[in-house]
């Protein structure tokens, strides 16, 4: 009921046409939270490893194996995010290795979500540095790598900002 008044109300007078890339058209973009959610599934998986048949760790099992799908579909989409709203047009020409990236994360991701090996989940935290280093060059900002400063200790790609 509502859509018939209104389209009759456009029909009489046509509404402007507005677009957007997202819902909230911010225009802020970062990949750095699915290098954080990417480095939390790397540690769960490291945590998996460490556990004991206990039922204290039976427990501890079941909680980091749902934090690690939670993290691992947030990696998921971010990174949808980012590929689908801000690499477009010029950017898609610019870095052509972008839609197979993204897929690649993916793909990784579902790997992750479906084992808890660290080879898989470390996989899907280089693919991510990759992702961010594209990412900040299309932004003309410099990275460099380095072992992050917390578990799971690993070289991750941060922004020079100075």
């Amino acid at each position: 009921m509502l859509h018939a008044l209104l389209t009759k109300m456009d029909d009489v007078r046509a509404f402007p046409q507005l677009s957007a890339h997202c819902d909230i058209p911010c225009g802020i973009y970062d990949p750095t939270s699915a290098q954080i959610y990417a480095l939390s599934v790397l540690r769960y998986c490291q945590q998996i490893a460490g556990l004991t048949d206990s039922r204290e760790d039976m427990a501890k099992f079941v909680r980091l194996v749902a934090d690690k799908e939670k993290h691992t579909e947030s990696v998921k989409h971010e990174v949808r995010i980012i590929w689908g709203d801000y690499f477009k047009g010029e950017l898609i020409e610019r870095y052509p290795h972008i839609h197979s990236l993204s897929h690649d994360i993916m793909l990784a991701g579902s790997t992750v979500k479906q084992s808890v090996a660290i080879d898989k989940a470390e996989e899907l935290v280089a693919l991510v540095n990759e992702f961010a280093e594209t990412f900040w060059e299309s932004k003309g900002v410099e990275t460099y790598r380095a072992i992050c400063p917390y578990e799971p200790k690993v070289e991750t790609v941060y922004t020079q900002l100075g």
